[in-house]
């Protein structure tokens, strides 16, 4: 048996994305975010994914911080809780 047993390819970010988890729910499409660069940010759940994708605390997420107010980010992607394991397994989140 071979150690990549069940492994599956998952999403990555990208340059300007960071991973993150959902901290806490403020309610109005807005989520409360600690990101993989150490930074709280206030996540915005974007209407695309509002009503297909229910996002909850605890969640481990993709973030897009905004380029003119660092303190926001756009919440771009949201991981299953097998993907989320994976990504903790293979050290890219805590």
């Amino acid at each position: 048996m071979s150690d990549n047993q069940g492994r599956r390819n998952l999403r990555m970010p990208d340059d300007n994305q960071v991973f993150a988890v959902v901290t806490e729910m403020l309610g109005g499409s807005r989520v409360q975010l600690r990101c993989a660069d150490g930074k709280e940010r206030m996540g915005r759940i974007p209407g695309r994914m509002k009503f297909r994708t229910w996002i909850q605390e605890g969640d481990v997420v993709i973030a897009e911080p905004w380029d003119w107010q660092d303190e926001k980010a756009n919440v771009e992607w949201r991981y299953d809780d097998d993907a989320a394991e994976q990504l903790r397994e293979e050290g890219h989140i805590q």
